[in-house]
C-alpha cells in the first residue's frame, strides 16, 4: 500500500520484481537505472558470494507529481532463489504492483511456475487477492535458442489473463513497457485512493 505523506505532500509507491533466480529481475532494474541517469537515486545492491542478489535492489524514481503530491516509485527485486523464502516475504510487505519476470528458456518452465506459485502464496498470507495487485508478466530471455512460445507461457503462468510483454532485458527491450504499464496501474490505484 503507497505511503502517503500529507505533511511533505509525498507518495512513495513499492514496485517488486519478482520471479526465479537468474531470471532478469536484477538486469531490468540495472537497465532501468542506466537510463534514468537525470531521475537516478540511489541504487543499492546486496550480493551473495556467487553474485546473485541476496536481499533486494532498491532504487528510487521520481515520475512528477499527482494532485500536488509528489510521486516517488522504489523498485525492489527479491532473490530468486528458495532458500531465501524469508527475505521474498518481507520484500512484498507493503508492495503497491509487481513485475513477474519469467525465463522464457523451457528447461527453466518448472521454476517459473514454482516462482508464481510462491508468489500467490506470499500475497496471500499477507492479506492480498493476487489477482486485484497490479501485475504484470515479463517473459524475459526472448533471444536465446530453446525458448517456450508466447502461447505456452501464456497457458501455464497466465490463468488470470494479466498483461505480458515479451523482454530481453540484458538489451533493454521491453523493460520499459513493463515498468510503464506497472507503474501506471499503481498510479490508477493511488488517484482513486486520494479522491
Amino acid at each position: 500500500m503507497s505511503f502517503v505523506n500529507y505533511h511533505t505532500k509525498e507518495i512513495n509507491c513499492k514496485i517488486v520484481y519478482y520471479g526465479p533466480g537468474l531470471g532478469g529481475k536484477t538486469t531490468n532494474i540495472q537497465h532501468v537505472y542506466m537510463k534514468t541517469k537525470a531521475d537516478k537515486g540511489e541504487f543499492v545492491r546486496l550480493n551473495t558470494d556467487n553474485e546473485r542478489t541476496l536481499f533486494f535492489d532498491f532504487l528510487p524514481l521520481d515520475v512528477g507529481e499527482i494532485q500536488g503530491f509528489r510521486t516517488r516509485f522504489h523498485l525492489y527485486t527479491v532473490p530468486g532463489q528458495v532458500i531465501y523464502e524469508a527475505s521474498r516475504k518481507l520484500i512484498l510487505r507493503g508492495v503497491d504492483g509487481i513485475v513477474f519476470v519469467a525465463d522464457s528458456q523451457v528447461n527453466r518452465m518448472e521454476a517459473n511456475i514454482e516462482s508464481l506459485n510462491g508468489l500467490k502464496e506470499n500475497l496471500e498470507e499477507q492479506g492480498y487477492v493476487f489477482n486485484k495487485v497490479p501485475l504484470v508478466l515479463q517473459w524475459n530471455k526472448r533471444d536465446l535458442p530453446n525458448i517456450s512460445p508466447v502461447s505456452e507461457l501464456s497457458e501455464k503462468l497466465n490463468k488470470y489473463s494479466l498483461p505480458e510483454f515479451e523482454a530481453i532485458a540484458i538489451e533493454g527491450q521491453g523493460v520499459f513497457e513493463t515498468l510503464k504499464l506497472v507503474t501506471k496501474k499503481v498510479l490508477m490505484n493511488v488517484k482513486s485512493g486520494l479522491e
